[in-house]
């Protein structure tokens, strides 16, 4: 019997991406598509429902209550079929692994040390998922992971502390000409600023508070805004600005002196990067080899 009615595919990818995000724009982003894709296909659904989802209002965006109910059961059912598929997909060898990490990790960290893995264990086939975000992550599409964790990793991982957090401000050796900063003088300087996409990570306004700072109600006029964590590096690098730096992430670029920090004052939540396993199933031999050799790579580094 033909299942109906189906509305087209895209339409509700292209819904579900929208409610995550609150934004047309953002979904578009994530999607590879146009704003205006974005909003012919969630016109396509609402006519096809004969709903509306969305209350466009100025610079908002608001989920009509038919919108809040329909957008629970899209979510759900193409997590479901998400799942489904990499199931088929995957192969579970003892010997295959899939890796996933933030951009921030995978650049700054563990991509320049995965040739020292490949070259120790050659007969192991590696896959890397990059995305930030563990919450944007199902169990079913990796099998290790290295992820920054404030408090608690989701209730269906599994999560081992790797390094401890510990956060202060960097930027290019140019860019202080040798000096050095206490926090309440870094206020008035370029800030390097991470979009919130990354709600986990610690922000400017965090930082300055656990250093005792209080900020001027006037908005910050000089700061630069970016959503992705590495190119916000690269952008301290090239002189542009003080970024926020997390231990042991940017060690490298601080031991190739490609930045130095600011000054003295750092700054914790508590949370750490853990390396972080679904707990639905069992551990294969590929995951048990990796999961040890990171920490053995973090010993390494910590001196523990």
């Amino acid at each position: 019997m033909r299942i109906t009615p189906l509305p087209p595919l895209p339409c509700l990818v292209a819904f579900e991406a929208a409610v995550r995000h609150a934004s047309f724009t953002r979904a578009a982003a994530e999607l590879h598509l146009t704003q205006s894709a974005i909003s012919r296909q969630i016109h396509q659904l609402e006519a096809f429902l004969g709903r509306s989802l969305f209350v466009r209002e100025h610079r908002a965006l608001r989920l009509t209550i038919a919108g809040e109910q329909y957008a629970a059961q899209v979510h759900r059912l193409l997590t479901q079929c998400a799942e489904a598929t990499l199931d088929v997909m995957k192969h579970y060898g003892d010997l295959e692994l899939t890796i996933a990490c933030s951009s921030g990790v995978a650049v700054l960290w563990l991509t320049p040390r995965l040739p020292q893995f490949r070259a120790a264990y050659p007969n192991i086939k590696l896959r890397l998922i990059v995305r930030d975000g563990l919450n944007s992550m199902s169990p079913a599409e990796f099998d290790v992971g290295v992820y920054y964790v404030r408090q608690q990793a989701p209730a269906h991982f599994a999560a081992r502390r790797l390094f401890n957090e510990q956060v202060f401000p960097v930027c290019s050796p140019a860019y202080l000409a040798g000096r050095t900063l206490a926090p309440a003088d870094i206020v008035g300087e370029t800030l390097l600023l991470l979009e919130d996409g990354q709600r986990q990570w610690m922000s400017w306004p965090e930082w300055f508070d656990l250093n005792g700072v209080t900020l001027p109600k006037a908005p910050q006029r000089h700061g630069i805004v970016i959503n992705h964590y590495p190119q916000l590096v690269q952008m301290a690098i090239l002189g542009e600005g003080i970024a926020l730096g997390w231990r042991y992430m940017i060690d490298a670029c601080l031991d190739q002196g490609l930045l130095v920090r600011v000054g003295e004052a750092a700054a914790s939540h508590g949370g750490g990067y853990y390396v972080i396993s679904p707990n639905d199933r069992k551990e294969s031999q590929g995951a048990r080899i990796f999961a040890r050799w990171l920490f053995e790579q973090a010993e390494m580094q910590t001196g523990a």
